[in-house]
């Protein structure tokens, strides 16, 4: 697995992270999980609150990277199999896999939606596990954790959905979880770092908020072009550019 593909998917975390229906969430799951007012989150530098935001925080990311990496390690078995029964087709005189065809498809299909060429009523819903009483210690926000990972919101299931294809073509199961777990690390570094420094980041947040629109938009591109590569058979001679153009890249993980 080429180190490149590895920080992509982690790239891949981080602008899931910063999507307009999972950024604005962050200020009320970090009160939620440590059971703190916003006030009291604000309160950087009470030691106190810290500690227990950034301890929950932290059950909370690896309650999610629990789910998102099994998610990986199955695509991957799974694509073991349909490989077995892909076939071939001449696209504009380059053999592809039929099945990186139509992911590819579908992917620029999201991509389109995020642009705004269309807008597909699904994506448009928020799709979380509703939790009803505030987790108790550690153990409930990691359970929290999980049920955001059964449950992520549609703003996240485009990228997690072309991560998981990517993670399909991998040749083991290990190597798929290994890249699941590199996504799950673009989500969870930025959550924590939220928990650490809640103070700033609020106030952070409120600046931002005028740019969820681009932030959309941006994602939207990225959907569209990496669909346009797995169409053209095309995922792994972008990584190697990428180890090519960018040599520290190689020297990681």
């Amino acid at each position: 697995m080429a180190d490149a593909t590895l920080w992509s998917v982690f790239t891949a975390g981080i602008i899931s992270f910063v999507t307009p229906c999972v950024l604005p969430l962050v200020v009320p799951y970090l009160c939620f999980l440590a059971g703190v007012t916003l006030d009291d989150l604000g309160e950087s530098t009470n030691a106190e609150i810290r500690r227990r935001v950034l301890a929950n925080s932290a059950a909370f990311v690896l309650g999610f990277s629990a789910v998102f990496i099994a998610l990986g390690a199955t695509a991957s078995a799974i694509g073991q199999s349909l490989r077995r029964l892909d076939m071939t087709v001449n696209l504009f005189g380059t053999q592809v896999g039929l099945f990186s065809v139509v992911a590819g498809v579908i992917i620029i299909a999201m991509g389109l939606h995020f642009l705004g060429v269309y807008r597909i009523a699904f994506l448009d819903r928020e799709a979380r596990f509703q939790v009803r009483q505030k987790p108790t210690g550690l153990l409930g926000s990691f359970v929290v954790g999980l049920a955001f990972g059964f449950g992520w919101t549609p703003c996240i299931g485009p990228i997690l959905g072309t991560v998981l294809s990517v993670a399909g073509t991998e040749e083991t199961v290990g190597r798929g979880a290994v890249l699941l777990a590199f996504y799950s690390l673009g989500i969870g570094v930025p959550f924590l770092i939220a928990a650490f420094f809640a103070g700033p980041f609020m106030r952070l947040m409120r600046r931002f908020r005028r740019y969820m629109g681009t932030v959309e938009k941006v994602m939207g591109g990225l959907l569209v072009a990496t669909g346009i590569l797995f169409i053209f058979g095309q995922m792994t001679a972008f990584s190697f550019w990428l180890l090519e153009t960018f040599p520290a890249l190689g020297t990681i993980g």
